[in-house]
């Protein structure tokens, strides 16, 4: 499990999505999905302001049982 903070991974991981997206082997394939990439992209926005307006506290014991 990473230590990182939680909005640091979204950050890297949106960081990670641009590049996917501009890759030219995936501008190459011919996807048809349910999910695009614009889904995931409005997800990790929203998952970001979610993680970064209410911080939980994940050092208190007990909190992984």
């Amino acid at each position: 499990m990473s230590n990182q903070p939680l909005p640091e991974l979204i950050a890297q991981t949106q960081q990670l999505l641009t590049q996917i997206r501009q890759h030219p082997q995936f501008l190459a394939l011919q996807i048809d999905a349910d999910v695009t990439i614009g889904d995931v992209t409005q997800f990790l926005n929203t998952l970001g302001w979610e993680a970064t307006a209410c911080a939980v506290d994940t050092t208190r014991e007990g909190f992984f049982q």
